[in-house]
């Protein structure tokens, strides 16, 4: 037999263990490939000079570079140990390891370059799809045309030949330091499957779950006033950081095997066949995975925050643009109102105006607020608060001595939150007048141009907005005092509304709401684009990951299956244990990798939008799903292993 021959006949036999590898091959080179594309594409920087998206672009090729690198890597490793006995007979009739070492190469060139080819073919094919996912996402009216750039394929060859070169220098360093009786021993060396749970292992078992607890718990309280100055937020976030992390490795490497132990402990050594092949393997091979399992889990958590915070952002853009600007458009001068209003009346577009005049005034709201400023080093006796007339809102008719709070951002609320009611002064330049402050309320009646996107705005009786208005401090007044907000009455005439706002060259500020909403989902429609898709790349490698490890353990227990056949179990009472083990194996990490992400995104969510569950929710079903493939693939992997167990 050839040289040649050979290769081609161990590719075709190797072939049906490498089928995941070269799918998660091809999808991470297609992915790239149209990454990179609009990396190159002009309309990136130049759709209507709306998208600057080509560093980030640039930055998220780089991250997914890295992630399919160590997939690769990995995946190299584990197919050269299965190869091990097949590289020491190859040795024993003769072979010289250069020898062995070319064939491989040649075998893996092979695949590996089929694999690119077909991924670049794949990743141009889709290349338009992903542009106009980008584009929709974003809200660019911008043709998505399929686009080849040489630059583009010249790039990736260049990235995924030397992600090859440093997976042949790995083997040629395995075959060179493995001598052949070492070669025929490596998939019969057992990841300590039969060692006895010791102290130091219960007691890192019980101080990881403790760890992981006293993180969850701290996060809670990241941002509920307990931590004021910037040294304390700090240590806090490093301390959360430090004990998850550290908790979840001892989690892997103790915690599994001692609640695991109690349970065996609990049943007196008698286990029923679905328990000896689901927890006394998982209870020895998840402590010694504990560190990929800990990388894994961590940007498994990292992947499913930033996806649910940057959706959380996405899905609130409207809602947050209502709560900015609180008519359709808003402006602080006459003239620029006038100018749009002329437009309007011009083009037959039905508006409503709504003038609200704005005094800013010092408030002493010591008494109201819940959150110890001392540690903040600031005073709650001169805070800056815009000021309204009760007159001008619908249906609050308030006494002469009495206020109440309006527009209180959300993130302020849980920084500073106040009290539901309390005594507060309101001081202009000579005179200061105490008030009786009845809570918050809902609603928005000015723009964010007046009280900063989120200070509160005080309610006040007609007579008292009249006594700050002729007392006002100069000093703390804003540019204009007037609010001016533009109501459209008919819906189907937003977009043209909205495009007349975009052609009008205005003096002074002036916000339309749909725009601020259309410039927050591009902003985080880009960023939950490039999270999203390198989640979904992290999601597939590690997956695979997962998988091949699956498939190692399946060929390590294979002569434990033909025992226990020849006992007399059948390949379903197997099949109900493999089972309850991939839950294990897949559910595990996936769990623990959910909980991290739930505590990282409700410790501050409300700095991003002003919806959790919805979005958060949507994240992690898809995360779910998508991750319970696999699952379900090591199941069939080991059904196959049973069958031939006899």
């Amino acid at each position: 037999m050839s040289i040649n021959s050979l290769i081609f006949r161990n590719l075709r036999k190797n072939l049906k263990n490498y089928y995941l590898y070269v799918f998660a091959l091809i999808f991470s080179v297609a992915l790239y490939f149209a990454f990179v594309t609009l990396q190159f594409d002009p309309s990136m920087n130049e759709a209507k000079g709306s998208v600057k998206g080509a560093a980030a672009i640039r930055a998220a090729s780089i991250l997914l570079v890295a992630i399919v690198t160590v997939f690769l890597l990995f995946a190299n490793r584990i197919f050269m140990k299965r190869r091990s006995k097949e590289i020491g007979l190859f040795q024993l009739i003769g072979m010289t390891k250069m020898r062995i070492s070319r064939i491989l190469t040649a075998e893996n060139f092979i695949l590996y370059y089929s694999s690119v080819a077909i991924g670049v073919f794949v990743g141009f094919s889709f290349s338009k799809l992903v542009k106009l996912i980008l584009f929709r996402i974003i809200k660019v009216e911008e043709l998505a045309a399929l686009t080849f750039s040489p630059n583009a394929l010249l790039q990736t060859v260049v990235v995924f030949t030397l992600i090859f070169m440093a997976m042949m220098l790995m083997n040629i360093i395995f075959i060179k330091r493995q001598s052949i009786l070492s070669l025929f021993r490596v998939t019969s060396s057992t990841e300590a499957t039969a060692k006895k749970l010791s102290v130091w292992e219960a007691v890192m078992g019980i101080l990881g779950i403790a760890l992981i607890a006293s993180g969850y718990f701290i996060s809670s309280k990241l941002f509920s006033g307990d931590f004021m100055t910037m040294n304390e937020l700090f240590g806090a976030m490093i301390f959360i950081l430090g004990s998850v992390i550290i908790g979840t490795y001892f989690f892997y490497k103790g915690s599994v095997s001692f609640v695991f132990h109690l349970i065996r402990n609990k049943k007196n050594g008698y286990l029923n066949i679905n328990e000896v092949l689901s927890l006394s393997a998982i209870m020895f091979r998840m402590k010694s995975n504990a560190l990929l399992l800990t990388v894994i889990t961590t940007v498994s958590a990292l992947a499913v925050g930033l996806l649910s915070l940057s959706y959380i952002s996405y899905y609130s853009a409207e809602k947050s643009a209502m709560d900015n600007v609180a008519a359709d458009f808003a402006f602080v001068t006459t003239e620029d109102a006038e100018t749009f209003t002329e437009a309007l009346e011009k083009n037959g577009i039905p508006f409503h105006e709504k003038r609200i005049p704005v005094v800013m005034a010092h408030a002493d709201l010591t008494d109201v607020f819940e959150t110890n400023f001392e540690d903040m080093n600031s005073d709650p006796s001169t805070m800056p608060v815009a000021v309204i007339s009760e007159a001008d809102v619908k249906g609050a008719n308030l006494p002469p001595g009495e206020t109440y709070f309006t527009s209180y951002n959300d993130a302020l609320k849980k920084f500073m939150p106040m009290k539901d009611s309390g005594r507060i002064k309101l001081k202009g330049k000579q005179k200061t007048i105490p008030l009786t402050y009845l809570g918050m309320k809902d609603g928005h009646y000015i723009s964010f141009r007046f009280n900063g996107g989120g200070a509160p705005v005080a309610i006040v009786d007609q007579s008292v907005f009249d006594q700050l208005a002729k007392d006002q401090v100069a000093d703390q007044q804003k540019e204009s005092s007037l609010y001016i907000g533009i109501t459209i009455k008919d819906k189907d005439k937003y977009n043209e509304a909205n495009t007349l706002f975009k052609k009008v060259d205005f003096a002074t500020f002036s916000d339309s709401r749909f725009e601020m909403a259309d410039q927050q989902k591009m902003i985080f429609g880009l960023v939950m684009f490039i999270v999203g898709f390198l989640g979904l790349t992290f999601l597939i490698t590690s997956g695979c990951i997962l998988y091949f490890k699956q498939m190692d353990e399946s060929e390590d227990e294979k002569p434990n299956y033909t025992i226990l056949r020849k006992l007399g179990f059948t390949q379903g009472d197997l099949l109900k244990g493999v089972r309850a083990k991939q839950l294990f194996n897949f559910g595990i990490p996936l769990a623990i990798g959910l909980l991290h992400g739930y505590f990282a995104v409700q410790s501050g969510w409300f700095f991003f939008g002003s919806e959790l569950w919805t979005p958060m929710l949507a994240v992690m079903a898809v995360y779910t799903a998508l991750y319970s493939v696999f699952g379900v693939l090591s199941v069939q992997y080991y059904k196959k292993t049973i069958k031939e167990a006899l």
